[in-house]
């Protein structure tokens, strides 16, 4: 993948990012989950353990939650 690419990965998990701040409360945990998604592959890109680490946390928090509001019954 050429650098470009990388760097438009980058570019578009920071709005996902972003973007969540923004994100109806039913939706937010499943736009972090994408973010966090399109995080991790840009940390796999560019070689970087602390970012693909950091994402694998967000994405399972994100998850847990999601999965914990389902059981209960409440939309997060």
């Amino acid at each position: 993948m050429n650098h470009f690419a990388v760097d438009c990965l980058g570019w578009a998990a920071t709005a996902v990012f972003v973007g969540s701040y923004f994100a109806r409360p039913s939706r937010l945990r499943q736009v972090q989950m994408i973010g966090a998604l399109l995080w991790m592959t840009y940390g796999f890109l560019i070689h970087a353990l602390p970012v693909i680490f950091a994402n694998i946390l967000v994405f399972a928090a994100a998850a847990w939650t999601a999965a914990r509001a389902t059981r209960s019954g409440k939309q997060s």
